[in-house]
């Protein structure tokens, strides 16, 4: 039987859920229905700083979900993987719809920045990518 790789250390399957810690800017409506589905979820004190989040990402192997843009530019070396929601806060509904839509469907979070927009994900191997307005630019390989 194969060894699993790396980059399955964490997955959607039932004998490796996901396991995500919460940026303070996402709608606490999202840990409400996580919870319902039984996710491993956490998030720390309010106005904890970015680079301790990351940390904490990295350490507990969670991608941490965030409204931010500039967690997307962080490297492998400095988080476990980054869920960055291009979804506007209004749109509480979408912004469920689409995260479950995500969780159904992605297989690998290591090393990962995974774009949810209304309706559709993207993933990108965490610090090669820009994005910028709308488009995505690979800037670095390696």
């Amino acid at each position: 039987m194969p060894v699993p790789s790396p980059e399955n250390i964490m997955s959607s399957s039932t004998s490796n859920p996901p396991r995500f810690l919460l940026d303070e800017n996402v709608r606490i409506e999202l840990d409400e229905s996580l919870a319902l589905q039984k996710i491993d979820i956490k998030r720390l004190p309010k106005g904890t700083p970015d680079a301790t989040l990351a940390a904490a990402s990295k350490r507990e192997n969670r991608a941490l979900v965030t409204n931010d843009e500039d967690f997307s530019l962080l490297s492998q070396d400095k988080v476990f993987s980054v869920v960055w929601l291009k979804i506007p806060q209004k749109e509480l509904a979408t912004l469920i719809t689409s995260f479950k839509k995500m969780l159904n469907e992605c297989t690998v979070f290591a090393k990962k920045l995974i774009i949810v927009e209304p309706n559709n994900w993207k993933a990108f191997p965490l610090g090669r990518i820009e994005y910028r307005g709308g488009g995505v630019i690979i800037t670095k390989y390696g």
